[in-house]
């Protein structure tokens, strides 16, 4: 599975974990992109994804972290972990973040 795919099943599973068909998404997208972002046929922009994650009520962070976990085999958890150590290279450990 490619990332396209894997991240075509996340947004599959958020939406319907929400309850939502892919008809809720006209006011951004419509059902055929839907179709074609979840099937992984085509890639999706930052600004896509977060106008897909504030209708299906989630932050878009969820999103990518369920199809990283899936396409890197890794537990939520390991990567939110990652993720954190990541940060504290970037950011220094200051709780201040300029």
């Amino acid at each position: 599975m490619d990332y396209r795919q894997a991240l075509g099943v996340s947004l599959r599973r958020v939406r319907k974990s929400r309850g939502l068909t892919q008809e809720a998404f006209t006011s951004v997208s419509s059902r055929t992109h839907m179709s074609e972002l979840e099937r992984g046929v085509i890639g999706i922009t930052v600004e896509k994804l977060i106008e897909i994650a504030e209708v299906m009520e989630v932050h878009p962070l969820t999103v990518l972290l369920d199809s990283f976990s899936s396409y890197e085999g890794l537990s939520p958890a390991k990567l939110l972990d990652q993720i954190a150590l990541e940060q504290v290279t970037i950011n220094g450990n200051s709780s201040d973040h300029d």
